[in-house]
């Protein structure tokens, strides 16, 4: 494992210690939910930005499919 380090203010290095949390492995938790959520968001810009390449359908074409569809069975 790697080691970062931080400043906090001096109050709040005490108030942690009044309480009984494994501050290492909640602030490992809470960059990991962070990065997932930062990746998240990258991929679904990336996707908006396929999407918006992509030539438009005509309004009612999703409808005309699935009615050509099921006339046919």
């Amino acid at each position: 494992m790697e080691v970062v380090s931080f400043r906090i203010p001096k109050e709040l290095k005490r108030s942690m210690k009044e309480v009984d949390i494994n501050w290492s492995e909640e602030i490992r938790k809470f960059i990991e939910a962070k990065v997932r959520e930062y990746k998240r968001r990258k991929a679904l810009e990336e996707i908006d930005a396929m999407l918006s390449n992509l030539p438009k359908a005509e309004k009612g074409t999703a409808k005309n499919y699935v009615r050509e569809d099921r006339d046919s069975n």
